[in-house]
């Protein structure tokens, strides 16, 4: 796997290449995985930061929707990435339905195929479990309430017929680790309250 140095690397690249608060975000995603899988028996918390830092680096590629998942899926199987090239498919579904995606529907009906078989194909491990966690309570400054992420999102795609289910799952993921780790997960990243209390508009 890339090592940290390599994954900062790629993402500084990245962001060169189509800059936004995607950067800031991936950060603070990996930021919050690390803290989270150093409480966890046998998850690597190296690991995880990686994952946390590339899960988004589809957007290398420019400002997309759904797209983004495969442009990630693409460059890291590229360069021989096949568990993060995973985690740029697997983040953004906690329900594994493709219709689930908040934002534009910006792929071939090939590549939605292929991403319907991947999810039927393959269970979830933690890694999976915790960048689409992270990624649901990490805004670019950092980890705050879920629901304020969940609603940060929808004030920016709406609400589809699915958005309760998948706020479900996406609760249901911070279930898992609040039992993994034997505590609430918010206390153990900082400035979750503080950030929480920020206005989103």
């Amino acid at each position: 796997m890339l090592t940290i140095e390599n994954a900062k690397r790629e993402l500084s690249l990245a962001a060169q290449m189509n800059p936004g608060p995607w950067e800031q975000h991936s950060i603070s995603v990996a930021n919050n995985a690390r803290l989270i899988a150093q409480r966890v028996p046998n998850m690597d918390s190296g690991k995880a930061y990686v994952m946390g830092l590339m899960h988004d680096i589809g957007r290398r590629a420019g400002v997309t929707g759904i797209r983004h998942i495969f442009d990630g899926y693409d460059y890291m199987m590229s360069i021989g990435e096949p568990e993060i090239a995973r985690i740029c498919l697997t983040h953004s579904f906690p329900i594994k339905d493709v219709r689930t995606f908040f934002g534009k529907q910006d792929c071939t009906q090939e590549q939605l195929e292929f991403l319907r078989d991947f999810l039927n194909g393959n269970e979830f491990d933690d890694y999976d479990i915790l960048i689409q966690l992270c990624d649901a309570i990490s805004l670019p400054n950092g980890a705050c309430i879920m629901e304020k992420r969940l609603i940060d999102v929808a004030l920016r795609h709406g609400l589809p017929d699915f958005t309760i289910e998948k706020w479900k799952a996406f609760m249901k993921t911070k279930t898992h680790f609040d039992h993994l780790c034997g505590c609430n997960v918010y206390d153990l990243l900082p400035n979750v309250l503080e950030n929480s209390s920020v206005n989103l508009v």
